[in-house]
């Protein structure tokens, strides 16, 4: 496995990373703890040095198999974690975003002792809290690098000036947004372009279309977390089964699975974009590492975008709730004074 830089951050990471999310959250297939070690730790035996995490995740759960897995290997490893909801750590409830300063420290500590480590190498704001300036967001963060607690900050679903302003305060090591073939929104809403002028790494979460681009996936379980996304009612997957079709084409002259082709283009788009798809199986693991592994030629990459614009995705990502947590921007700086 080849390694990328994030930006010119400096922290460098195995290509594709593993979202380790869906091993004890969000899924119907969960893996017991056992297991979920057992897949990290195959992840770390076949060259993968980069996972990510979140407090949120279970909540709590997560980050201790994550911990656990890959507590032989720290030294190696780079491990992302994410901060920026209000948990209630009796019952577990999510009650919505915080970005407070004290509540940033207290999921910190938290992240720390439940994954086992002194420092958390990429430190992400989850998503951004509309009554915080991400001022006091970024300098909480950057104390916290001064006192050794985390090495980087990060940003998931930022707004562009945001990100821009929370920049100004602590270089922004990467973030964590949605990217794939049927979700190219980055491309255009300046994230893409910030990311390229301020030197940030991009770390698309859902690379495979939260595992619709497979084309393994013909419905959604009850429970599961894609249930109340729109784009994957019955409708909209019967619709959006034209990018798994041209992926599919591809695929074939390759030799390659649809996985493989959509992973392979991501990783075309910029030298230091990193996905991170998420698996619960050993043989999905393998078969999206070897994306690393596939070069697509220009005309091919030509071919694959051109199609893939032509289609129109049906369907938002998120229901109406979670929609509202992308794109946000902060309120200024003075909102508080």
């Amino acid at each position: 496995m080849q390694n990328r830089e994030l930006g010119r951050s400096g922290l460098h990471v195995s290509t594709i990373g593993l979202g380790c999310m869906g091993i004890s959250f969000g899924y119907v297939n969960k893996l017991d703890r056992a297991d979920g070690v057992a897949l990290i730790r195959a992840a770390v035996e076949r060259g993968v040095t980069f996972f990510d995490t979140a407090e949120v995740y279970g909540p709590f759960e997560n980050e201790e198999v994550v911990g656990e897995a890959l507590r032989p290997f720290r030294d190696q490893m780079v491990i992302a974690t994410k901060f920026g909801f209000d948990i209630d750590y009796a019952s577990g409830e999510n009650r919505g975003v915080s970005s407070r300063p004290e509540r940033i420290r207290q999921a910190v500590e938290g992240s720390l002792r439940r994954l086992g480590i002194e420092t958390i190498d990429l430190l992400y704001q989850h998503r951004v809290d509309p009554t915080v300036p991400i001022e006091d967001v970024a300098g909480t963060v950057k104390d916290l690098i001064a006192e050794g607690k985390a090495k980087h900050f990060g940003m998931s679903e930022p707004g562009g000036q945001t990100l821009r302003r929370a920049h100004a305060v602590q270089p922004v090591a990467a973030i964590q947004n949605e990217y794939s073939l049927w979700w190219r929104e980055p491309e255009g809403n300046g994230i893409l372009t910030a990311c390229d002028e301020l030197g940030i790494g991009f770390v698309p979460y859902s690379p495979l279309g939260k595992g619709f681009l497979t084309g393994a996936l013909t419905k959604v379980d009850e429970g599961d977390f894609r249930a109340t996304s729109p784009r994957f009612s019955p409708q909209a997957m019967a619709k959006n089964q034209a990018f798994v079709d041209l992926l599919k084409g591809v695929a074939e002259d390759k030799a390659a699975t649809p996985a493989q082709i959509a992973l392979a283009w991501l990783l075309a788009q910029r030298p230091y974009i990193v996905p991170i798809p998420g698996t619960t199986k050993l043989h999905r693991l393998e078969e999206n590492l070897g994306a690393a592994d596939i070069e697509l030629s220009h005309a091919e990459l030509a071919r694959i975008t051109e199609a893939a614009s032509g289609i129109q995705a049906e369907g938002d990502r998120y229901a109406p709730a979670q929609m509202a947590m992308v794109g946000r921007e902060a309120p200024p700086a003075t909102a508080n004074a």
